[in-house]
């Protein structure tokens, strides 16, 4: 199934590419850098919606139909649009243990300055996901299915951008302190932010696809807004206590970036607060400082209290499937494909 995404992504770049090239040569080779930052991701969100709809179709065909292939494509090239918009918004220059778009794009600019040099690259990102937003939603509205399911198809993408825009704003919100952190709210701004578009929209979208009932759907919803939350705490979890040769990202960015997440909210309830803020978010943050951070989070239990919490997300999504399993709502396919996603959460390393 993964097979048919990667060569629909292939495709939908190769007709950009080409057509980029009317535009001038600077711009298509944008979209062919594009494209090879874009492809040879884990695909994790297109999996999800494949595997479920496959789960959720009660003649379960060998192969996905076209429509949820089609909307699952689309549905990679919208967390594209996102991961460029957000490595603008926290300064990244490197993903997938390699240099970004924008990395890749400031260290080949032909001469000019450093500063320029990152302008240039990180306009090209916000821009290039302008386009691949456009191009996502255009994905959802052109999709071979009834016009029924085509409307409520654009509704729920429209309500994703909505809620994911609005987590980032307060995600910005929080690391400069103008709205005040504390664990409920960093945990909102998550399920915003993450869960809705990374778990909550492929769910929800193969239940609509599937033709399941709308109690089904809004259990999907809510699965995925505890899985994509488990997620989200997993990855803070990762960026300051894993090892970034194998999760790709700069190591402890989230401390240097002085990054709100549920760690840090919890430990400025703890006496270890002290020692930490006069390093917390400092852009030259030492990896020794940073380490020293790190031991001190630990310390304090604020690693001890999110891994409870990824516990207690999916606690809830164990709970919420065998309840729906046991009304009809689902079936045990369906749920048995969602509790293989969530146990790959547990103690994931990338």
């Amino acid at each position: 199934m993964s097979t048919r995404v990667e060569q629909l992504l292939r495709k939908r770049f190769t007709f950009h590419c080409e057509n980029a090239e009317v535009y001038g040569s600077e711009f298509a080779a944008l979209w062919r850098s594009t494209a090879d930052h874009a492809l040879g991701g884990k695909l994790v969100r297109p999996r999800l919606l494949l595997d479920i709809h496959r789960a959720l179709v009660s003649d379960a065909a060998p192969e996905p139909s076209i429509a949820a292939v089609d909307v699952a494509t689309h549905i990679e090239l919208l967390h594209y649009a996102f991961l460029l918009h957000d490595d603008v918004i926290d300064g990244d220059l490197t993903r997938r243990k390699r240099p970004n778009l924008i990395g890749e794009l400031a260290a080949t600019a032909p001469g000019a300055t450093e500063e320029d040099s990152l302008h240039w690259a990180r306009s090209s990102a916000i821009l290039m996901g302008d386009l691949l937003l456009s191009a996502a939603i255009m994905g959802f509205a052109r999709a071979d299915v009834p016009q029924s399911v085509r409307v409520r198809l654009l509704d729920l993408v429209e309500q994703t951008i909505l809620e994911t825009v609005a987590g980032e704003h307060t995600d910005v919100a929080l690391s400069h302190g103008i709205i005040a952190s504390d664990v409920a709210t960093v945990l909102t701004m998550s399920v915003y932010k993450t869960a809705t578009y990374s778990f909550s929209l492929p769910l929800r979208a193969a239940a609509l696809l599937a033709g399941s009932s709308e109690s089904a759907e809004e259990t999907l919803n809510t699965v995925g807004r505890h899985l994509g939350l488990a997620y989200q705490l997993q990855d803070d979890l990762l960026c300051v206590f894993g090892d970034h040769r194998k999760h790709g990202k700069d190591a402890f960015s989230d401390l240097r970036e002085g990054k709100e997440t549920a760690i840090i909210a919890f430990a400025r309830s703890t006496s270890a607060w002290a020692q930490i803020a006069p390093r917390f978010g400092c852009p030259d943050l030492s990896l020794d400082d940073a380490a020293a951070i790190r031991d001190l989070l630990q310390e304090c239990g604020a690693e001890r209290f999110v891994v409870s919490l990824i516990g207690e997300q999916l606690d809830a999504v164990y709970t919420l499937l065998s309840e729906a399993e046991a009304a009809g709502e689902i079936s045990s396919d369906a749920a048995r494909s969602i509790l293989v996603s969530a146990s790959q959460l547990e103690g994931r390393q990338a």
